[in-house]
């Protein structure tokens, strides 16, 4: 036998099909770069010729069936778009001009890189894609509540995926980051350093949907009536502010509720607390190179600081109602970059060319082929005439005998207008054909150091506590080290806190570490208070209680927006000092403090079982330790004492009477958390 050839029998070539050392691909073609889309010059757009990128993306997208890919445990809820003001300067996009109508809007909440049953509260980045149903067909604005992405482009779309998913000899795990293929990943490809800074921050476990603020990504390009173009980047700025959870919150919920995160969302609108956000745009110059203070506006992994280009708020959306059925709307709503309307482009973003394929093509794995469209929560609200027939899930039951452009047997319809519809923008498109990145998609650290001085003290704290926990996780020596190696060049506090966390060397940066300028708008913590709406707030009784005092409590947080959950050691009704009744919500033995958004204990005879009840004592310091509201009135603040939580600590709110607690309980509660208190009671 030659010695080159191959001595497996031919029938166990199956078995053997992940082998060599070269990149192929499925059919066997060794391949050159696997990093980088094939486009005109380093910047111009991608190319439909690139088989790889097209392969490699398709094989991708059908992974899963039918759930989702990424983005498989998700939320929604339908609402309303209204506009503020006319942006006929910038687009001819008809909901962005017209003032006098409400757009009609899906949105679907979820997170990334779980499967359907994994928790709410897990570390990941949050999808919140937005179905505009306009009078000139449907716009999709398919956004995250991070502002960039790992990758630069598509085509590493795949790996970023894998590496973040369960690993596949063992299928663990679940729903997190912290194992060794995800950071082997990320610690070869400095730019993801960025992303990872958002991702290690308290953005990434939010405390609802409501409170996620949530970004476009990429770079869109606008166009009036007269050609004029401008470049714009997308913001959703919630009302109800942003605010996240804890880690240890978060873990908590994953289980003692893992939906908490859609429970919240279906609670606040059945409750009229509807979640609102208001339209943002970052508008900015049209210029040839695309790019803005520096800042390579095609370049996925960058953003636009607000210090910079303020976000011009210049619509609202409220979401208003819940989903009829969760599979039909929920489940099946299709969501694709692609959807545009006349006024809005795409740029040459290459990360945004290759899910303009994506999107597209995994619809025809996940909703049976070609016809998703037809299903009703994608249907759009203006006249549908395509000329397309037949595949499967066709609904429509079509007449007529030309479904052809030209035609003149059909009375040459339907027929394109130039006048009114979709156009391209012009522009001029020349280079050679490259896989290449362009040099200005280099900088991989300074944005990574300006979130990072961009902190308050309690975030870089969380910060540092993640990448500790995570690659504590992580069992190659190798991969710590050069993430170490990657985080030195972002800023040496930093790297000294995680390494020490980790017991390992500090690396030395490769490369001189960045001089920036903080922008105050990256931080999540407020100093103002802002609004409860939708905040479940938990008021612990026992029998005896003060029943005048709770219910008068309740009115004014109940008129504040929120919502009182009344918890007593038992279920039914907890009976007052004068004979009056409390119904209770939830049982003391099966409820935990990271369920609310702050406690309060009731004035009442019984306060003095509950200030020797263990679970009561912990409820409280689990609280307090998680930096939320406390509030007591009249004997309940005894139960305070005896939990060891002094009167005078910041988000400590307590009065003679419960008529005097509710305003300064309101005003904290605002607040979300108080980071400056003491250490927590032992």
């Amino acid at each position: 036998m030659a010695e080159t050839e191959d001595p497996r029998p031919l029938h166990t070539a199956p078995h053997w099909a992940q082998d060599g050392e070269l990149l192929t691909t499925a059919q066997g073609v060794p391949m050159d770069d696997t990093d980088n889309s094939l486009r005109v010059d380093s910047r111009g757009p991608t190319l439909l010729e690139d088989f790889h990128l097209r392969e490699k993306i398709m094989h991708f997208d059908h992974e899963r069936i039918p759930e989702r890919v990424v983005h498989a445990r998700g939320a929604g809820a339908h609402g309303r778009f209204e506009l503020y003001e006319s942006l006929e300067e910038y687009t001819c996009a008809e909901f962005l001009c017209d003032t006098s109508r409400a757009t009609p809007v899906f949105v679907r909440f979820s997170t990334v890189a779980g499967s359907r049953g994994s928790a709410d509260t897990a570390r990941d980045v949050r999808g919140f894609a937005t179905k505009f149903y306009t009078t000139e067909g449907n716009f999709d604005l398919v956004g995250n509540n991070i502002p960039i992405f790992f990758i630069q482009d598509g085509i590493k779309f795949p790996d970023v995926i894998h590496a973040a998913k369960p690993e596949p000899d063992r299928e663990i795990p679940q729903a997190q980051t912290a194992h060794d293929t995800f950071w082997d990943f990320v610690s070869l490809q400095p730019e993801t350093t960025a992303m990872l800074m958002w991702i290690m921050s308290d953005r990434a476990i939010p405390r609802s949907f409501r409170t996620m603020e949530v970004f476009g990504d990429h770079t869109f390009r606008l166009d009036n009536d007269d050609g004029a173009t401008t470049l714009v980047k997308f913001h959703w700025k919630p009302v109800a502010g942003v605010h996240s959870l804890v880690w240890e919150e978060s873990q908590k919920l994953g289980g003692i509720d893992p939906d908490f995160h859609r429970r919240d969302l279906w609670d606040a609108i059945e409750n009229g607390a509807f979640p609102e956000w208001e339209l943002g745009l970052q508008l900015l110059p049209d210029t040839e190179d695309e790019m803005f203070e520096g800042i390579d506006l095609l370049d996925p992994t960058k953003f636009v600081p607000e210090e910079l280009a303020e976000v011009r708020p210049v619509g609202r959306l409220t979401l208003d109602r819940n989903p009829t059925n969760f599979f039909a709307e929920t489940e099946q709503v299709a969501f694709h970059t692609g959807h545009l309307v006349r006024g809005i482009d795409i740029t040459d973003d290459p990360l945004l060319q290759a899910r303009l394929f994506s999107y597209l093509d995994t619809q025809l794995t996940r909703l049976g082929g070609p016809n998703f469209a037809q299903i009703p929560i994608n249907r759009p609200h203006s006249p549908v005439n395509d000329n397309q027939r037949d595949g499967f899930g066709q609904q429509a039951i079509h007449e007529g005998r030309a479904p052809y452009a030209p035609n003149s047997l059909g009375g040459g319809c339907p027929f394109a207008d130039p006048a009114r519809g979709f156009q391209h923008v012009p522009r001029m498109v020349s280079g050679e054909t490259m896989r290449r990145r362009a040099e200005s998609f280099g900088d991989h650290y300074s944005q990574a150091t300006l979130f990072w001085a961009s902190m308050t003290e309690p975030e870089q704290a969380h910060i540092v506590e993640a990448f500790g926990f995570e690659l504590s996780k992580v069992d190659t020596t190798e991969v710590r080290e050069r993430m170490l190696a990657n985080l030195a060049n972002v800023d040496a506090e930093l790297v000294a806190k995680v390494a020490a966390r980790l017991g390992m060397d500090v690396p030395t940066p490769s490369q001189p570490v960045a001089e920036v300028e903080p922008s105050p708008a990256l931080s999540m913590v407020i100093v103002e208070p802002g609004p409860i709406e939708g905040r479940v707030i938990g008021l612990i009784t026992a029998d005896g209680v003060d029943v005048v005092g709770a219910q008068m409590l309740e009115q004014a947080i109940d008129a504040a927006g929120a919502v009182v959950h009344v918890i007593a050691p038992h279920g039914g009704k907890v009976p007052g000092r004068t004979g009056d009744a409390l119904s209770v919500a939830k049982p003391l033995f099966s409820t935990e403090s990271v369920e609310f958004d702050a406690v309060v204990v009731a004035s009442g005879d019984g306060t003095d079982e509950l200030a020797t009840t263990p679970k009561v004592l912990t409820f409280l310091q689990e609280a307090f330790r998680h930096h939320k509201t406390i509030g007591a009135w009249g004997d309940g603040v005894d139960v305070l004492s005896a939990a060891g939580i002094g009167p005078d600590e910041p988000g400590v709110v307590w009065s003679e009477d419960a008529s005097d607690l509710a305003e300064p309980l309101v005003q904290a509660v605002g607040l979300h958390r108080h980071w400056d208190r003491s250490n927590p009671p032992i």
